[in-house]
């Protein structure tokens, strides 16, 4: 009972810390991603830009620690299930890494652009353009497409056993859902990410994660579902 209550406080806490540090980090690379004038606003707002990068560690940190507290407690109705969550929450681990990685690449030559003398804009922008593009495909990648998969894998198994409220995992099924259907939106460039629709579609899973956080930090796993999974694992051993 012990264990199952730290891993369901030590599970809210990450999720928690995975939605703050998404958000500042978004936030704080502002000058770098969003700024027409990034190669010299970049290079300006370094501090700024690599503690962007922080909380994108932070959220990578965060998503992969989520997976391996869960998966024990996922594993007691379906171990296939929970490995799968384990193998895609590292996934989205990765794009996401990925993307911060362009970021601070993009910063190196935001840097190397004012320290050149601004000499040969055009070929500075366009190493721009691509790192810029490859962070916004790992934007969508990451929070929106695998992260519609890792949701609907774990919310299922709430779902099937209760170990949380039906309605946390009836929303994040419809979170998942949603996010998944935005992924595919941006792919085939119907909508962009970082708009209404965009804004609009991500609330549910958001919403999702944070009730799923405050619940398992203040009341954690159902114990009597737990109990009810144990015995149905001892009956078939």
């Amino acid at each position: 009972m012990f264990s199952s209550k730290r891993a369901a406080k030590i599970t809210g806490v990450l999720f928690l810390l995975a939605a703050i540090s998404a958000v500042v980090g978004v936030l704080l690379y502002n000058p770098i991603l969003s700024n027409p004038n990034y190669l010299v606003e970049g290079s300006r707002h370094a501090n700024q830009v690599a503690l962007g990068a922080l909380m994108e560690l932070i959220l990578v940190i965060s998503a992969v620690g989520t997976a391996t507290t869960m998966f024990p407690i996922l594993r007691k109705y379906n171990e296939t299930i929970a490995l799968w969550h384990v193998c895609f929450r590292f996934l989205e681990a990765v794009v996401i890494t990925v993307g911060l990685i362009s970021v601070l690449a993009l910063l190196t030559l935001s840097q190397t652009f004012l320290a050149a003398g601004s000499l040969d804009t055009a070929s500075f922008e366009a190493a721009g353009t691509s790192l810029i593009a490859i962070h916004d495909w790992t934007f969508m990648l990451g929070p929106l497409f695998f992260l519609g998969v890792n949701t609907i894998m774990y919310s299922y198994i709430f779902y099937k056993t209760r170990l949380v409220p039906r309605f946390i995992s009836v929303l994040g099924i419809i979170g998942a859902i949603c996010v998944f259907v935005c992924a595919l939106l941006v792919m085939f460039d119907v909508i962009e990410q970082v708009s209404l629709w965009g804004g609009i579609l991500a609330v549910p899973v958001a919403a999702t994660e944070m009730t799923l956080a405050i619940w398992l930090i203040a009341k954690g796993f159902n114990e009597q579902a737990l109990a009810s999974l144990a015995a149905k694992k001892n009956a078939f051993s």
